[in-house]
């Protein structure tokens, strides 16, 4: 699909800058499209912070966890979170405020999908959202 954008959660950032198994190995391949033509991935702004706070939390290295954020923001680009996005959030009925949010850069920026572990967060999401493995197997990539 040419010019696809995408929102990758916050989740999926961690497992692969942390490496978390199982899920490492699906986060790779998902960033990894942003290397193919007409893919544009994103991270949030405000999934930045919260990106660098559990990675900081684990690792405990702040210049470790900067230089892989830097490596990522090479990678993908970051959506603003402005007072429209906050606000369509707030209008949002759903118990986890962080996923309003992302949803609400999502939806607003007119991604194409958002990407993340826990689809379940948004069943009431009017964009796609994939779990990893599912977005791999929309573009053929990984382990099937």
């Amino acid at each position: 699909m040419e010019n696809m954008k995408l929102l990758i959660d916050t989740n999926v950032v961690l497992d692969l800058l942390l490496k978390r198994e199982p899920f490492y190995q699906d986060a790779a391949e998902v960033l990894k499209l942003a290397q193919r033509d007409g893919i544009q991935e994103y991270v949030s702004a405000s999934a930045v912070t919260d990106i660098y706070y559990i990675a900081h939390k684990m690792l405990r290295d702040s210049a470790a966890v900067r230089a892989l954020l830097q490596k990522l923001l090479m990678v993908v680009s970051v959506a603003a979170v402005s007072q429209r996005e906050i606000f369509h959030a707030l209008e949002l009925p759903w118990s986890d405020f962080e996923d309003c949010v992302q949803y609400s850069v999502a939806f607003i920026n007119e991604m194409d999908g958002l990407v993340t572990r826990n689809p379940g967060d948004y069943k009431e999401s009017n964009i796609p959202v994939w779990q990893p493995s599912q977005l791999l197997q929309r573009f053929s990539v990984g382990n099937q």
